[in-house]
């Protein structure tokens, strides 16, 4: 039996790209055993996943933060020793990072897969692998993570049969019902105004003109979704917008799938909460910005993206940063209207 040993840390849309590759692998691998390297704050990405027979956690966020405590080196030695339990036969790195290649090669796996060079994230990874992979033609980052797996000994696997088996709990989908009906929401489309950093979003004052105009087509009810570091500039998004049809709604990472399963349409940047609806195909209109929408955007030929057109720049860091400009609202106002109309069908 072989055992191949998956390492994608974080973040929600990252995982959420790495499924349909782990998918193929298991598939092509039936009775092989596959075990996941994660962050415990997104195990729960994971859950259910039948291709994924153990999840191993290792808590590198907090570790960073509290390097010199002994409770630090202590959860180390333990994750190490989770991840020396198993013989690996293949270690299959899908993030690019130096702390992941590191725990390839810690893993002790024979044959250690990553990407080449040119699509490191961080170049000084590659020292960790025994085979470095080539991933040019590969225009999405899901046919990137599929040319590793692929590597490894998975067949090919077409655009139209990617797989991503995400969390279905019964129990969260009767709750989000229950709260769904408490706001009259029977119809409703997700604003999910949030992004990994400021270059990503779009201006809240964007939003609240939007949420004006869709209220005036009576939509349905529009639904603010968001992390908890998001809610002040949903709060902002929502005053002085006099609509009862417009509701903040949080949720956890499981309740927000469960919620968009059942949503219209969902709009928003580039974002985990836009992937997961992807993933679990609600129709989307995308607004992006510095990052790329061919690489990491919807996959979904019906689905919509309003970009700025401006040179593709991954940095986080900004020495003044802003939001997202030069995408319309009346541009993205338009994209909503023929979305839902190709939606009805």
């Amino acid at each position: 039996m072989t055992r191949f040993l998956v390492i994608r840390l974080s973040s929600i849309g990252d995982i959420v790209h790495a499924l349909p590759a782990v998918s193929a692998l298991g598939e092509s691998f039936p009775q092989a055993e596959i075990a996941w390297v994660v962050e415990p704050r997104y195990a729960g990405l994971l859950r259910g996943n039948p291709f994924v027979h153990e999840v191993l956690e290792v808590d590198t966020l907090a570790w960073r933060q509290r390097l010199a405590s002994a409770r630090t080196w202590a959860e180390m030695k333990k994750a190490l020793g989770k991840l020396r339990h198993r013989c690996w036969d293949v270690a299959i790195d899908f993030q690019g990072l130096v702390k992941t290649g590191l725990i390839a090669g810690l893993s002790g796996a024979p044959r250690r897969i990553g990407l080449g060079r040119p699509w490191l994230k961080e170049r000084a990874a590659a020292v960790f692998y025994t085979e470095a992979v080539a991933a040019k033609g590969r225009r999405h980052v899901v046919e990137e993570g599929l040319a590793l797996v692929e590597q490894a000994g998975a067949k090919p696997v077409a655009r139209e049969r990617w797989q991503f088996p995400l969390p279905s709990d019964p129990a969260e989908s009767e709750s989000i019902e229950a709260r769904l009906r408490a706001v009259g929401a029977e119809e409703f489309i997700i604003i999910n105004p949030g992004g990994g950093w400021m270059a990503k979003r779009w201006p809240p004052a964007h939003y609240r003109e939007l949420i004006r105009r869709l209220d005036a087509e009576a939509v349905g009810t529009i639904l603010l979704t968001g992390s908890r570091s998001d809610e002040g500039v949903i709060r902002e998004i929502l005053e002085g917008v006099a609509s009862p049809r417009a509701v903040y709604f949080p949720s956890n990472l499981t309740e927000f799938i469960a919620l968009a399963r059942r949503a219209r349409l969902l709009v928003g940047g580039d974002s985990g909460p836009l992937h997961l609806a992807a993933a679990v195909g609600t129709p989307l209109v995308a607004i992006y910005g510095p990052t790329s929408p061919a690489r990491n955007g919807p996959f979904s030929p019906a689905d919509l993206v309003v970009s700025t057109g401006q040179p593709i720049n991954h940095t986080r860091r900004a020495r003044n940063p802003a939001f997202l400009e030069g995408v319309s609202v009346e541009a993205v106002h338009a994209a909503v209207r023929r979305r839902l109309e190709v939606a009805r069908g």
